[in-house]
């Protein structure tokens, strides 16, 4: 870990578990000013509790006002990972109004109202990493709903980019295949299931935690300060194949 990340203020929505907690743990290791955010109180304080210098937040973004009066009182900030997310893998017919809601609720409302509220936040020079999906490009099956709103996270990024650009603030994406956090093996742990899919990987695997955080840190490095509305699809080959 780069020691470029020392005292950097970096916002983690997501923070309770997978991809966002591992995240706010290296980057706290590194010397980063991490705030965890997440609706989880339990999962923060469990966070807090490994690692007493990170502050945490516990709030539900799909409230959107509480989101907004919480995070307006922040400092300034140098990074924002919009990690947090959820998936509800059904089939088409199966999907509910609400299944509807809350998946564009988190995975998209969510995404534009922290990051509206947090812009006067963000210094000259900071990133802003979504954590994105394949599935924003490419179809699977029962992801309907969750690929239209990583769709809408893909444009948002390079509209954001386009326009934040001048305001020397970068905007990209992590776009991975399967993870196995908890959620990608709640969904993802039946071989009939994935094999059809890892048949499609050169790679024959899926992609690992630590190869996620690795993309989502070089976006917040000065090593991609010239990446900008950038999607990093991290997927074994798949789209070779």
């Amino acid at each position: 870990m780069s020691k470029e990340y020392t005292n950097k203020v970096i916002v983690v929505t997501g923070a309770g578990q997978g991809i966002g907690r591992e995240l706010c743990v290296q980057l706290s290791s590194a010397g980063a000013n991490v705030i965890a955010v997440s609706k989880s109180v339990a999962k923060l304080e469990e966070l807090k509790n490994s690692c007493p210098a990170i502050d945490i937040i516990p709030i539900n973004l799909q409230n959107w006002q509480e989101t907004r009066e919480t995070l307006s009182k922040l400092p300034p900030i140098d990074g924002l990972i919009n990690n947090a997310g959820v998936a509800i893998i059904k089939p088409f017919a199966e999907l509910t109004e609400q299944n509807f809601d809350n998946t564009f609720d988190v995975n998209v409302k969510a995404v534009f109202n922290v990051t509206q509220t947090l812009l006067p936040k963000l210094k000259k020079g900071s990133s802003i990493v979504m954590v994105s999906s394949l599935a924003a490009s490419r179809s699977f099956d029962g992801h309907i709903l969750y690929s239209a709103t990583k769709a809408a996270v893909d444009s948002l990024t390079r509209s954001l980019a386009l326009e934040l650009g001048p305001k020397q603030i970068r905007v990209n994406s992590v776009n991975p295949t399967v993870v196995f956090t908890q959620m990608g093996r709640d969904i993802w742990s039946d071989p009939k299931k994935s094999g059809p899919l890892l048949a499609h990987i050169p790679l024959n695997r899926f992609c690992e935690l630590q190869e996620v955080i690795d993309g989502i840190l070089y976006f917040l490095s000065s090593e991609s300060s010239f990446v900008n509305g950038h999607h990093l699809n991290l997927e074994g080959g798949y789209l070779v194949s």
